[in-house]
């Protein structure tokens, strides 16, 4: 479990595609404690690190990852956002965030905002009902309040940390970010949907 606050950046040193999936590897030289097993969401999807070298680590994206994410277009050179997992006793500053993207929206706009910004994302409208607004979204990893929605988009207000310290300070319109809704919602739907329809 994660909590959508980015500890920094990592690059992307290498891509190899393999039969069914790819391997990434990641340099993130400020990233020493991780294990081989351990878990690190890169860009707010949770991966496992296959290798563990002085500098970064190296994990394996499946069929799956590759159809939901956007981790199948990095290409060398590409930065990052990183986090590694909720430790017990720590304090939760974001929302909780598992890592498990449900999907890619694209950046509509994004608009100068004092010294802040505020970006629009396009969704699909199936994503799109568990947005409320002054609700909490993961995009590329990062947590963030829903500031407006609409049918298939909404809006979020970025601070000045939030542009200096994440990739979304270099988003621009066209961009494909990866989502992740609030897991709440989609519980309370799932367990509501026999109920639909019925008089009690």
């Amino acid at each position: 479990m994660f909590t959508g606050l980015v500890e920094g950046q990592g690059t992307i040193a290498a891509v190899h595609p393999q039969s069914g999936g790819t391997r990434l590897t990641v340099t993130a030289p400020w990233l020493d404690d991780v294990a081989e097993g351990d878990s690190v969401a890169v860009n707010g999807c949770c991966l496992t690190a296959a290798e563990v070298t002085g500098d970064g680590f190296t994990a394996d994206l499946v069929a799956e990852t590759l159809r939901r994410t956007t981790l199948g277009r990095l290409a060398p050179g590409d930065t990052v956002n990183l986090e590694r997992p909720l430790t017990a006793g720590a304090r939760l500053g974001g929302h909780i965030v598992q890592g498990h993207v449900d999907g890619v929206g694209e950046v509509l706009a994004v608009t100068p905002a004092g010294d802040g910004a505020e970006i629009t994302v396009g969704l699909d409208p199936g994503l799109a009902r568990y947005v409320v607004e002054k609700g909490s979204i993961a995009i590329d990893g990062v947590s963030l309040t829903v500031a407006g929605t609409g049918p298939d988009r909404f809006t979020v207000a970025l601070i000045p940390t939030t542009l200096a310290v994440t990739t979304l300070g270099a988003r621009r319109p066209g961009d494909q970010v990866q989502l992740e809704v609030d897991v709440v919602a989609k519980y309370v739907e799932r367990l509501l949907t026999p109920y639909q329809g019925s008089a009690s």
